[in-house]
């Protein structure tokens, strides 16, 4: 089974793979990090699902170009059509599963030329065409193969659109649906053959029939106390803070109603004229990994879907979204050997799927427990940072215009120093057991006693330039893959410093590869 959309953090592997999950559709997580867990994944090194990575361009309000940046860093703003086509290829050559647009404040035609790469390429593209400049029904002009949330889709169905923006996470917009625009829309998305994925348990959540269910699983599914040795319990809170909202008032609440009502018929009329539609959890913000496509699935029967039409929105469906559909989907000779067995037939009542006899991934069966020692190397995580090699760059270069660069003569540190900043290092990729390295760092603020950190132990370092540093990163320290932190630390006395912290530079990270 597929979940997809999901933001992906490193301690969902097991709830996901536990309740039959074994694909995912990662929105979320980006840069090398995610391309280097996902890979593990499916050579067995790391345990969870397959992560399908989509290395993301942003909207133009959202990216965080420096210069600094490594090739493959996610939220890049192309400035032509030219320049969105050169990051789509550099994303796709660096292993990127799909492409995907954060939003449709970008001119179309640069979706278009990264849509095209993507294609020509055999590689998926998905769009939030929330606009201003690309609404859903550009996007799927321009190729997409998927709408994560369906954002916007309410937008386009409004009677009043003036008057009504849209919100990819807000159900309240299908209160205001014209039967006449869903009859028109409709067949325009089926003919596309683009696929929606509604998130129908986090727009409409306090609205489905199971909602007293869902709650009662989900806070079943944490009293597991291995779960919670590893699972952040910050996460755990809030999303459970999700079933303890204040009742919305009389008025909201039947609008709310109504507008639930509306999209469930939507998408069941949809899926009826030949559409199809993905479950797609938006894990883990706000609901339980694993546990919360069952409640998808649930909520789709709720609008009228088969059994037969959900089982596909879970299974075949999101493989031929991602075009992959030669390797996963279906259970047929030759493909990969993802199976979920359950001990009663779904097809006569789809809650079936959560009576799960074994998960097999890949070939080998899996242990459905979870296990207090679980971990990943490198934590993938989501962050708006996007999982940088170096980090807070953007802080970085207010420091260097702020202390006005510098580093010190050949005679020796003057008596106070500034705060260090990293630029860049290399290389940034190496591999579990390679030899004795010598990394170099680029910045500035770079003294005689700045000293280095790696993974939290002081490590040799000679000073080339008050902008570059070599440092000795013993082989002892790199026989096992993960991801390492580096900084660079200024002791004092310091400048008057104030707002720069003590010191300490921004952070950059060593990714060691595994040796396979």
């Amino acid at each position: 089974m597929w979940d997809s959309e999901t933001n992906y953090y490193w301690y969902m592997g097991e709830a996901m793979l536990l309740h039959g999950v074994t694909s995912t559709v990662d929105i979320g997580n980006g840069a090398e990090v995610a391309l280097k867990h996902s890979k593990a994944v499916r050579h067995g090194k790391i345990g969870g699902p397959r992560t399908f990575v989509g290395l993301s361009m942003s909207g133009g309000s959202e990216g965080r170009d420096t210069g600094f940046e490594t090739p493959l860093s996610p939220d890049r703003i192309p400035r032509s059509a030219e320049d969105a086509r050169e990051i789509a290829k550099r994303f796709i050559a660096g292993g990127a599963d799909f492409l995907v647009f954060n939003d449709g404040s970008l001119p179309l035609e640069y979706v278009k030329a990264a849509f095209e790469e993507a294609h020509n390429a055999g590689k998926a593209a998905f769009i939030r065409a929330t606009g201003p400049h690309v609404d859903p029904r550009q996007g799927v002009l321009a190729g997409a193969d998927a709408l994560p949330h369906a954002a916007a889709i309410d937008k386009l169905l409004a009677k009043d659109p003036p008057s009504y923006r849209g919100n990819q996470t807000s159900i309240d917009g299908y209160f205001y649906m014209d039967d006449a625009k869903a009859n028109d829309l409709i067949p325009f998305l089926v003919q596309h053959n683009v696929a929606l994925v509604p998130s129908l348990f986090r727009k409409g959540l306090g609205f489905q029939s199971g909602y007293a269910r869902f709650e009662e699983q989900d806070r079943n599914l944490f009293s597991d106390p291995n779960l919670r040795v590893y699972y952040p319990e910050d996460r755990i809170q809030n999303l459970l803070l999700n079933y303890e909202r204040a009742e919305p008032a009389p008025d909201v609440r039947e609008l709310r109603s109504n507008a639930y009502r509306n999209a469930l018929r939507f998408y069941r009329q949809f899926v009826e004229a030949g559409g199809r539609i993905l479950a797609g959890s938006d894990a883990p913000n706000n609901c339980a990994p694993g546990l919360c496509v069952h409640h998808e699935l649930e909520i789709f029967e709720e609008a009228g879907l088969t059994p037969h039409q959900m089982i596909q929105a879970v299974t075949k469906w999101p493989a031929e979204a991602l075009r992959v559909q030669n390797e996963l989907g279906t259970i047929e000779e030759g493909k990969l050997a993802d199976l979920v067995i359950v001990n009663e037939d779904p097809l006569q009542d789809i809650r079936n799927l959560r009576k799960i006899d074994a998960v097999i991934f890949d070939g080998r069966l899996q242990d459905r427990t979870f296990h207090s020692w679980y971990r990943t190397p490198f934590l993938s995580n989501v962050s708006r940072s996007g999982n940088p090699v170096v980090e807070a760059l953007p802080w970085v270069v207010a420091l260097q215009e702020a202390t006005e660069g510098g580093g010190g003569g050949r005679g020796g540190d003057p008596p106070t120093v500034p705060p260090p900043g990293i630029e860049t290092i290399s290389p940034y990729i190496v591999t579990e057991g390679d030899p004795t390295l010598t990394l170099v760092i680029q910045g500035f603020n770079f003294f005689h006693r700045s000293q280095v950190y790696f993974d939290g132990l002081p490590v040799s370092a000679e000073r080339v330039s008050g902008t570059e540093l070599r440092v000795t990163i013993d082989e002892s320290l790199l026989r096992r893959a993960g991801r390492f932190g580096i900084v660079v630390k200024n002791p004092g006395p310091l400048r008057d410093n104030e707002g720069w912290g003590d010191g300490t530079s921004n952070r950059a990270h060593l990714l060691v590869d595994f040796r396979y």
